[in-house]
């Protein structure tokens, strides 16, 4: 069925188009019957103004483009639904892009979001070309840098976790379970995996233990590379009593390998991980995690999105707020074994 124009319903309400939008736009002087009755009609008609034309006349299209790495990671599927969430409280709809890591990906979908007249942008990626980033910020458009955070946006609004703080809660969760043969798995292509790496690196060093690089491991946050990460670390002859994952998805791929090898968790390997999604609730045993505070970081995201859209020239803001521990089964306490 073809979709109503703003000529249909110019022509059965009996008046000009420029009257019709007008009535839109909520401008010039228009008496309540003609008001009225164009209303009625875009009801009936069910007619829907153009969000594109409505940005070219200056006006909002209330929608926020979300630009993410990868959908099928449980944590970022959590935070589109927070962010969804919070901005439907406001009258804003999201468009949602998973760039799956891929450079070409990120520069067409942010092509596509400016196309699509969006108010403003929320990337959780770690941006491969930081220029496309600037020419943006020269232009004082609406951004938010969600979970990823670089000296480069300053100027940017930024709204993450402290992730330094949070690997150094898994190495100390770590060291007072007993283990100081730690090996990690960590997202070392983005920004947060090396705070993480770094905070529980520091965590070692106040216990003058000094991690051996050889156990660091990089994979994304992706089925395939976890499991060839896992299957690394299990195959050393020298295994770790411990092993960090910069994200839960990494950490149950490992736990879900290790099994397969019929290696026990926690009894042969403890293993913690970080996000505290769905992947650390369903685990078997339930995986001890460094949960992030997705409702709180969406709803902060949400908001100073909004104050950028709303003053485009105001400064950025910078928002990191604590992670926190969760504690479940996957981490054995090797100081009892002792005792």
């Amino acid at each position: 069925m073809k979709q109503p124009t703003i000529y249909d319903v110019a022509e059965k309400a009996g008046v000009s188009i420029a009257t019709v939008s007008k009535v839109i736009n909520k401008t010039g002087r228009i008496s309540d019957k003609t008001r009225n009755k164009v209303t009625e009609i875009m009801q009936e008609l069910e007619y829907q103004p153009s969000t594109v034309a409505a940005a070219l006349t200056g006006k909002k299209t209330f929608t926020i483009g979300v630009l993410v790495p990868d959908i099928s990671n449980p944590f970022f599927a959590e935070v589109a639904r927070a962010l969804e969430n919070n901005a439907r409280e406001i009258g804003y709809a999201i468009i949602l892009c998973s760039t799956d890591y891929q450079r070409e990906r990120e520069h067409d979908y942010l092509e596509l979001l400016i196309k699509k007249q969006v108010d403003g942008i929320i990337i959780a990626t770690e941006p491969n070309d930081r220029e496309v980033f600037k020419k943006l910020q020269s232009r004082n458009f609406p951004l938010l840098m969600f979970s990823v955070d670089h000296p480069s946006f300053v100027t940017t609004n930024v709204v993450t976790t402290d992730d330094i703080r949070g690997g150094y809660l898994a190495g100390r969760y770590l060291l007072d379970k007993g283990h100081r043969h730690i090996a990690v798995i960590a997202e070392l292509n983005r920004a947060s995996g090396n705070l993480r790496l770094e905070g529980l690196k520091q965590s070692l060093i106040d216990e003058g233990i000094k991690l051996n690089e050889e156990q660091v491991i990089h994979s994304k946050s992706k089925i395939e590379d976890a499991r060839i990460a896992a299957k690394e670390i299990l195959k050393l002859e020298n295994r770790p009593t411990a092993v960090f994952a910069s994200t839960d998805l990494i950490a149950a791929i490992f736990m879900n390998e290790a099994r397969k090898e019929n290696v026990a968790i926690p009894n042969e390997i403890s293993v913690i991980g970080f996000d505290n999604t769905i992947h650390a609730e369903i685990a078997y045993p339930g995986l001890t995690t460094i949960a992030q505070p997705i409702d709180e970081l969406a709803s902060y995201a949400i908001n100073q999105l909004l104050l950028s859209i709303e003053k485009p020239n105001k400064s950025g803001h910078r928002i990191m707020l604590a992670p926190v521990l969760i504690e479940r089964n996957s981490v054995r306490n090797l100081k009892e074994i002792k005792s």
